[in-house]
């Protein structure tokens, strides 16, 4: 079964892509958000010319392909572009076997528990744990994220002393029990993360995410190998290579890919048989409610690594308004702080016919 077409839908922050097969199966993906009206144009010129005709049954293959005819590019925007055909085929294909992506990829529908994950930095300690305990009591949420330092801080925070103060501050309001998780985006050196690490071991703080500039190993291996909690990473990687020496070097003890950055689920995949290998966790990154949450959920449904929980938004409109009015059925929907994947074939969700309408359009077809 070939691919015969590929259409986008885009604004500036998402890029909705249908792929058709040459008997008529349909299915919907994504692309990573953020500029993704610049990755339709890499999806329409430097992916589509390769993936249009090839088998809609392998994947893999189609992405080896992509890749290896483009090797010239090998960062960030082609592997952005590939996941939006990749996800639009696992759509395609669980829709043609009546079947959700999870059970596609050895899983079962079922619930997830999700942490509450803030991606604000201008909140103050007393407002960040005053949300927290809001969402704690209307959602069932028993884990939650918060941000220190500034993002690529060069050792330098937001303002000064509020990671001081945040980190005991949201221990002593929310108590015990709560797993609490922060994310420093790239802000130390690694003599600062180790500090800073301390302080996080000190207040209970399970999770150490990105405490180092990303692209710098050997920086985070020492933070790593320094403390005793958990330091997670990887969201910004999409190269296989790189994958293989984050896990074979044991640079972080949580591995963090994010399904649209990476390239799709079959990527996604292999990085969670080649952490499964090597005993290492999965608990990807899916910081906003377009298609990468549902994405991740199927996933983590399906692989026998998967970390403790998922990744939530909790940002509203006021804060991020485009993650808003993208699907007629609300699949986010969180219960006793858990989330659910249905047993509706693909990725069971509806895009919004209005926010389609709206949208840029480009189509790729297979020539004949």
């Amino acid at each position: 079964m070939k691919l015969k077409k590929l259409e986008t839908f885009t604004d500036s922050f998402i890029c909705f892509v249908r792929a058709t097969a040459e008997d008529g199966a349909e299915g919907w993906g994504q692309v990573a958000p953020y500029c993704a009206d610049i990755t339709a144009q890499v999806l329409h010129r430097q992916v589509a010319p390769h993936a249009l005709g090839m088998d809609c049954g392998n994947i893999d293959e189609m992405l080896d392909i992509v890749r290896d005819r483009e090797h010239k590019f090998p960062g960030s925007y082609v592997r952005r572009a590939m996941g939006g055909v990749d996800t639009a085929i696992w759509d395609m294909r669980g829709k043609q076997e009546g079947k959700p992506v999870c059970e596609l990829i050895g899983g079962t529908p079922g619930e997830i528990r999700a942490y509450a994950s803030s991606m604000k930095r201008d909140i103050t300690p007393k407002d960040e744990a005053e949300r927290f305990l809001r969402l704690r009591d209307a959602h069932g949420f028993d884990a939650f994220k918060f941000r220190i330092g500034a993002e690529v801080g060069r050792d330098t925070d937001e303002w000064e002393g509020r990671t001081e103060e945040i980190v005991p501050a949201i221990r002593e309001a929310l108590g015990d029990a709560p797993a609490l998780l922060v994310d420093a985006n790239s802000c130390y050196s690694p003599a600062k993360a180790i500090e800073v690490g301390k302080l996080l071991q000190d207040n209970g703080i399970s999770h150490y995410e990105e405490p180092c500039p990303y692209w710098e190993f050997e920086q985070t291996k020492q933070v790593t190998d320094a403390l005793e909690i958990d330091v997670c990473g990887g969201e910004q990687d999409c190269m296989m290579a790189n994958w293989k020496g984050m896990i074979d070097g044991r640079i972080v003890d949580v591995l963090q890919p994010d399904v649209l950055y990476l390239g799709g689920i079959a990527r996604t995949l292999r990085v969670a048989r080649m952490a499964e290998a090597a005993g290492m966790p999965v608990t990807p990154h899916a910081a906003n409610m377009s298609l990468v949450t549902l994405f991740t959920m199927h996933l983590l449904r399906a692989i026998p690594n998967a970390g403790k929980y998922l990744e939530f938004s909790i940002e509203e409109e006021d804060y991020y308004p485009w993650q808003y009015g993208l699907y007629l059925n609300d699949p986010y929907e969180v219960s006793g702080g858990q989330v659910t994947v249905t047993d509706a074939p693909g990725w069971g969700v509806e895009i919004s016919p209005d926010w389609l309408d709206r949208a840029e359009y480009q189509i790729s077809e297979l020539e004949g």
